[in-house]
């Protein structure tokens, strides 16, 4: 059967899958990326995990894969297929896709992670119909993806849709990217995680745990909780102010409190708009399995190019 690899590499984990022509998924497995083993060794665990995943279907599915799509983290040039640069990883200015192409004998394409995901989730998920649409995921940090007509934008330079570092608070706590006041400074999972653990004096209480007490009338905790809703609104309302999306999809883990943060959010957006068209504010709907399956339509793109959305099953 007709099909191809579809890789996310994560910080911690690997997801795979063989995707089907159909979209079917034929094939998942998962690795560790064993990146307290140095960047070489994560670089050579993903052509070995992509070998793993050629010779499975060779084996069960009547031969190799037609191409491979890949989606790693950090900053990504790829029109190049270069893995520029990852803080997670260790990893500078590997020629990711040249080396994967070699290794599996097929066409392969080389995606950001976070673009992967958002790719995944406007062509089959939350955003599916709508040809403008944003995708921000809360999760360590804050990314997003700019999707229009049924793709990703990129940018010039690989760095379209970095949201988490719009400047939401002036002169507010600093950012590793070297300014004060970024948006993933307030309104990430793990912001608010560290700013409830500050605040009820847990240092182990994270994002879900101020859900939780949000949830039960904790005033302490709504307090942290509407101080992140109101920067993730500042720097939301922004965006659409400059991309006037049809849709803005919220994923990763804070989304995962559903209404304890849809409500207030849309709420919140809603407040600030004044001349702008008011998106449709709607949860990701593929979870953690959005990266791979995005990196299978970019594996796909390049067998049939086309914006056109494909069906993927999930």
């Amino acid at each position: 059967m007709r099909h191809v690899i579809a890789l996310d590499v994560g910080g911690t984990g690997m997801k795979a899958a063989l995707v089907a022509a159909d979209g079917s998924l034929l094939h998942r497995a998962r690795r560790a990326t064993g990146r307290e083993r140095g960047p070489d060794a994560v670089v050579g665990g993903i052509l070995d995990f992509a070998a793993e995943l050629r010779a499975y279907g060779a084996a069960h599915l009547g031969g190799e894969a037609a191409a491979a799509g890949v989606a790693v983290p950090g900053i990504v040039d790829e029109e190049r297929g270069v893995a520029a640069y990852s803080a997670n990883l260790g990893w500078r200015d590997v020629p990711l896709r040249d080396l994967l192409a070699e290794r599996l004998d097929a066409p392969v394409a080389l995606g950001h992670d976070v673009r992967a995901g958002g790719l995944a989730e406007g062509r089959i998920g939350a955003g599916r119909g709508a040809d403008r649409f944003l995708f921000v995921p809360l999760g360590t940090g804050i990314a997003g993806a700019i999707g229009i007509d049924g793709r990703v934008e990129a940018g010039a330079h690989g760095f379209a849709g970095e949201i988490g570092h719009i400047v939401v608070r002036p002169g507010g706590l600093p950012c590793p990217c070297g300014q004060r006041g970024c948006l993933e400074r307030f309104a990430s999972a793990a912001a608010v995680g560290q700013a409830w653990a500050e605040a009820c004096g847990d240092p182990e209480a994270d994002a879900a745990h101020c859900a939780e007490a949000v949830e039960s009338g904790d005033a302490r905790a709504r307090a942290v909780w509407q101080e992140a809703v109101d920067a993730l609104a500042d720097g939301l309302v922004t965006a659409l102010t400059l991309l006037d999306p049809r849709t803005l999809i919220v994923g990763g883990g804070l989304a995962e409190a559903g209404e304890t943060l849809f409500a207030p959010l849309r709420e919140a957006v809603r407040r600030r708009v004044t001349f702008q068209k008011l998106p449709s504010i709607v949860p990701a709907a593929l979870g953690d399995t959005a990266g791979c399956l995005g990196a299978g339509l970019l594996a796909w793109d390049l067998l049939t190019p086309s914006t056109t959305p494909r069906k993927v099953a999930t």
